[in-house]
């Protein structure tokens, strides 16, 4: 069974909200591999997923990528470009698999909110909720350390893949250590060897696929002074 079902975006939002959103938007089919959006691209558009995967992503200062989030089926991406002067892509997104997502114009979108108060303000407080999600995020990388930056990724891994096993937490999810690497903006080296120690030190475990069950979350929690955010907080989503 699953640890806990993590909301999707469009669930976290009003039904009056979400069908605003549909109604002024048009379908787009993305192709796996293909770029959705690209930091630094001119931003117009604010989009839902309807099928399919992306992974979200940035460049850090010394043009290494850090993975932020995996959205899928219901989830907004593209949001932090609504309201902003001249506004540009702060993120990527990368298709995972073949997607379908509908667009949303900007203007648009917010010629609707600006008539409607409680919309408009329903919708800021939904975003305010991601902008705390990333600094979450920010704040574990620079604050813990390679090692805290992974920890950190593995129990926000377990939050939203998370499977219950005998012994411990599956992360139903395949990553390569390289693919962990980009979420915790370290060497796929550095991750490599400090896998080996959790393991070690029983601590993780790994299945004959890949895949980590977590066998200590508390443990991961303890090392890095874990707040016990809400889990709409501490995901990968």
């Amino acid at each position: 069974m699953e640890v806990t079902k993590i909301k999707r975006d469009i669930d976290l939002i009003s039904d009056e909200l979400a069908r605003l959103l549909t109604s002024i938007s048009t379908p787009r089919k993305v192709k796996a591999g293909n770029f959705l959006f690209q930091e630094g691209e001119d931003a117009s558009e604010i989009y839902l997923i309807n099928t399919g995967m992306f992974q979200i992503s940035q460049l850090t200062p010394d043009g290494k990528q850090l993975n932020l989030r995996i959205c899928k089926e219901k989830d907004i991406i593209g949001e932090l470009t609504l309201f902003t002067a001249n506004p540009k892509y702060m993120l990527s997104a990368l298709a995972l698999a073949d997607s379908e997502v509908l667009v949303i114009k900007n203007d648009l979108l917010e010629e609707k909110l600006l008539k409607n108060a409680d919309l408009t303000f329903e919708f800021m407080k939904w975003l305010n909720n991601h902008l705390r999600k990333f600094q979450t995020k920010i704040r574990d990388l620079v604050m813990n350390g390679k090692k805290g930056a992974l920890y950190s990724t593995l129990i926000r891994f377990s939050n939203s893949y998370g499977v219950k096993v005998a012994d411990g937490i599956l992360i139903d999810i395949h990553l390569t250590n390289q693919e962990f690497a980009k979420f915790c903006c370290a060497t796929r080296e550095s991750v490599n060897r400090m896998l080996r120690d959790l393991k070690k030190s029983n601590v993780i475990d790994t299945t004959n696929d890949g895949r980590i069950i977590v066998k200590d979350l508390e443990y991961l929690k303890n090392e890095i002074g874990c707040e016990n955010c809400p889990i709409e907080i501490c995901n990968i989503d």
